[in-house]
């Protein structure tokens, strides 16, 4: 199943003709009949439905003719929503400068993504209120992230 979901990305990386868009992740499920694959796009400079659709008709072929998956499937191309967490240092570079809650494995940090690089993030908090309130830096590895997700304001 993994192979299958590295694969899907794969080809689905490779029918991109813009290089500002990039695959976020690649969902199969077996369990329904007719199987369901969701492929996730994104861009540095965003996605609209027509780039979904012309994603999804061009993997929809190369699917069909590639015998990469066997059987009817049901075939899904979509932009990551609120709900789903950062999942590439892309997506990070792309939301730098917006609020962002990071979950680790002991604490939440809530702040402003201020910088992306290799291997680390570094998120300005609010520390104090009033004439006492200050930013502070926070830098952040990678790998101690169990997930990131975009606040959105409403204000």
């Amino acid at each position: 199943m993994q192979d299958l979901t590295g694969e899907i990305k794969k080809l689905a990386e490779s029918l991109l003709k813009d290089e500002s868009h990039f695959v976020v992740d690649a969902i199969v499920s077996l369990r329904n009949n007719p199987k369901k694959l969701l492929v996730i796009l994104d861009g540095d400079k965003g996605i609209n439905i027509d780039d979904c659709a012309q994603l999804s008709r061009e993997l929809s072929e190369a699917l069909d003719t590639s015998n990469l998956v066997e059987g009817a499937f049901v075939l899904e191309v979509s932009t990551p929503g609120l709900d789903q967490p950062l999942k590439t240092r892309r997506q990070y570079e792309k939301n730098v400068g917006r609020n962002v809650r990071v979950k680790l494995k002991d604490k939440t940090i809530e702040g402003k993504l201020s910088a992306v690089n290799e291997n680390r993030i570094e998120i300005l908090q609010q520390v104090g209120s009033g004439k006492k309130k200050e930013e502070t830096a926070v830098e952040i590895p990678l790998e101690e992230i169990d997930k990131t997700f975009v606040l959105v304001s409403f204000k």
